[in-house]
């Protein structure tokens, strides 16, 4: 029944006798399929079924908002958003992840993806987008209570009800502490290599394709610069991360560094705690390999996030119901 209600839809948009060819699923449930016409015009089919269909209308938003600023999110070509259908713009196969797994230069990469963010910021008006969500003290908050549910008790450490309550408490009084350190501005949320794709004919920012924004709204600045440097998935240098700041910075002039580094440092903890918790998940449930290989890498980050000194209740917290290895080892079975 699935592949007739596509069926119609593609015929319904005109591309009928369009090839379709499998690109399988992310991480969610969304399925892509790249469609190819005689003529040889491309297109990408995104089929959000059953519950992924209400991810598609903040997808739309968020990409509209995007082209606005004159930046790369796809073109829409067709949509039915009840169906969790739509027909997008081929931006290719060269993504960041791609490029730099093939061995490219990445100073280029990272240069243009933070380019990218300083541009947004210079330019995104957030009144023009009261519709989108907020990020903020609560919504954080409740992002990162998967690492109390889910991490602790993979590593053999459940907390109990007093425990939970005071982990949730040092997590606002950590976050609070950077409320309005920053200016928001428009957050992309997954904003890392995989989801950035190289389109070389385009000039300037424009040559760096967007994809998978519906999980964004308005949050602080800092947050996608730190998604984009310290990665889950892949070492990125020291010299990249401090030249990519730095770069970041000479373009917002009126932007306190000390400022902002604080804000990135707690939300790295924040970010890197959601990873956790969620990878702890997949390894209670027997999860995938390559998902499983980010713990390492990401208790490292967390590490480092939460020696920043307004993490300090949050190091202290991590010191009295973890070991200093994160009990990676226990949680991956070894």
């Amino acid at each position: 029944m699935r592949d007739d209600v596509i069926r119609t839809f593609l015929d319904q948009a005109g591309w009928a006798d369009a090839t379709r060819i499998s690109m399988g699923a992310d991480w969610s449930t969304r399925r892509y399929e790249r469609l190819t016409r005689p003529d040889g015009t491309r297109a990408i089919l995104m089929d959000a079924a059953g519950d992924g269909a209400v991810q598609v209308p903040p997808f739309l938003r968020m990409c509209a908002l995007l082209r606005d600023v004159a930046l790369s999110a796809p073109e829409i070509f067709a949509e039915d958003p009840a169906q969790g259908l739509l027909l997008l713009e081929d931006f290719g196969d060269d993504s960041f992840a791609a490029l730099l797994e093939r061995g490219d230069d990445p100073w280029p990469l990272y240069a243009v993806a933070t380019d990218v963010l300083s541009h947004l910021h210079n330019r995104f008006d957030n009144a023009s987008a009261p519709d989108v969500q907020r990020y903020d003290l609560g919504l954080f908050t409740r992002q990162v209570a998967l690492f109390g549910d889910a991490y602790l008790d993979a590593a053999g450490q459940p907390l109990s009800a007093a425990g939970r309550q005071a982990l949730d408490e040092t997590w606002v009084t950590v976050l609070n502490q950077v409320q309005g350190l920053v200016p928001d501005s428009l957050l992309l949320r997954d904003y890392h290599p995989g989801n950035l794709m190289a389109l070389p004919t385009r000039p300037g920012v424009r040559a760096c394709g967007l994809l998978d924004v519906q999980d964004g709204g308005i949050g602080p600045v800092s947050y996608d610069l730190l998604s984009l440097l310290q990665d889950a998935r892949r070492d990125v240098p020291d010299t990249i991360q401090a030249a990519m700041i730095d770069r970041y910075l000479d373009a917002r002039p009126g932007l306190s560094r000390d400022a902002f580094l604080a804000s990135y440092a707690v939300m790295g903890a924040m970010r890197h705690a959601r990873i956790l918790g969620r990878v702890a998940q997949l390894a209670a449930g027997g999860g995938k390999a390559r998902q499983l290989a980010f713990l390492h890498r990401v208790w490292g980050q967390f590490q480092a996030s939460i020696a920043h000194p307004l993490l300090s209740p949050l190091q202290s917290f991590m010191d009295q119901h973890l070991p200093s290895d994160g009990a990676v080892a226990h949680i991956l079975g070894r």
